[in-house]
């Protein structure tokens, strides 16, 4: 196949950005085509980018000259797109989460199964991350013993006025919900969210930072920072407590410096510094994947175990309790 001819509908800041990779970093694929809900917003970044605009995703979607769909939109709107995808025919890349929620992501998967093959990508991109990578083989060895215990932290300098008490689980700790159910290879048996003291320095009704809990069905415990107002940088942290050893996610690649009676090194500000090498390997193992009518990423009952796990630790947060993570029986075509 000549150049995946791709379709993106939800022409915001991280579509756009995915335009720009796909199109001037990435191999074998083009976005040829762009959509957003606001009809004449998405005909304006089809105008900036030089690309064929459609007022209706829809439409574009249905095309027989787009050969896959990448949805980033807002996440109110993906479970209309990726099933417009599904009945389309078409491979779609999903930005996360899958859907807003878990029973939507249900529909999803059952779409799927009604197609008879996996077709849906979602975009947890830290199962790219070579700092995750080298975690989970780690783990896989053998060679430290059993994982025990995982702490985590994932900091933020600063988010919107409009951030809420949710949006700590469902917009910021989804990322380790998945990546730590990847890297350790189970699932969830409860979720637990708790708070300390919160700072002064974000939204009025948002409590930060807080703590998430969360325990596997093997019984390794896992307990996740979130600040996300921190006001300094952007801090990905994983420290894995095995039988033999302590494993600790590499520090940023930045040199060190001694300067002005001070030693120290650069910090990232955000997730697209961060993880920079990581999207661009996310895309690409997607596009490659696509044109050999397959799926190998996080697939569609990854993120509804994502969000299944995200519910209850939300429904953890609101009655300050110990919730348990409820799983369907997963499908024969996720097995």
């Amino acid at each position: 196949m000549s150049d995946l001819r791709i379709g993106l509908v939800g022409t915001g800041g991280i579509g756009r950005t995915h335009i720009e990779r796909v199109n001037t970093k990435l191999q074998g694929g083009k976005v040829v085509a762009c959509a957003d809900p606001a009809g004449a917003f998405g005909l304006s970044v089809a105008e900036k980018f030089g690309i064929k605009g459609y007022e209706d995703p829809i439409d574009m979607i249905n095309d027989s000259k787009i050969d896959a769909i990448m949805c980033t939109t807002a996440d109110p709107f993906h479970k209309k797109y990726v099933l417009a995808s599904i009945k389309a025919g078409k491979y779609v890349f999903c930005e996360k989460p899958l859907a807003a929620k878990a029973d939507e992501c249900k529909e999803i998967v059952e779409a799927e199964i009604a197609a008879g093959k996996q077709m849906v990508q979602v975009g947890f991109m830290r199962r790219y991350d070579e700092g995750y990578k080298q975690l989970k083989a780690a783990v896989q060895s053998g060679k430290y013993g059993e994982a025990l215990l995982l702490h985590c932290a994932h900091r933020n300098p600063a988010v919107p006025d409009d951030w809420d008490n949710s949006m700590a689980v469902e917009n910021s700790m989804v990322h380790e919900i998945d990546v730590l159910r990847w890297l350790l290879g189970e699932d969830y048996a409860t979720a637990q969210v708790v708070y300390g003291k919160s700072t002064n320095n974000g939204p009025k009704d948002l409590h930060d930072p807080q703590i998430m809990i969360l325990t596997t069905k093997s019984g390794v415990r896992i307990d996740v920072e979130s600040f996300v107002n921190n006001h300094k940088d952007y801090d990905i942290k994983c420290e894995i407590v095995c039988d033999g050893a302590v494993l600790n996610m590499p520090e940023p690649n930045y040199i060190s410096v001694s300067a002005g009676a001070q030693k120290g090194r650069k910090q990232y500000t955000d997730c697209f510094q961060r993880f920079a090498d990581a999207y661009d390997a996310e895309i690409q193992s997607w596009i490659n994947a696509t044109k050999e009518g397959r799926v190998d990423g996080p697939n569609a009952w990854d993120g509804y175990a994502c969000q299944v796990a995200a519910a209850a630790a939300s429904k953890a947060r609101e009655t300050q309790t110990v919730q348990p993570v409820v799983y369907d029986e997963k499908p024969e075509l996720y097995k």
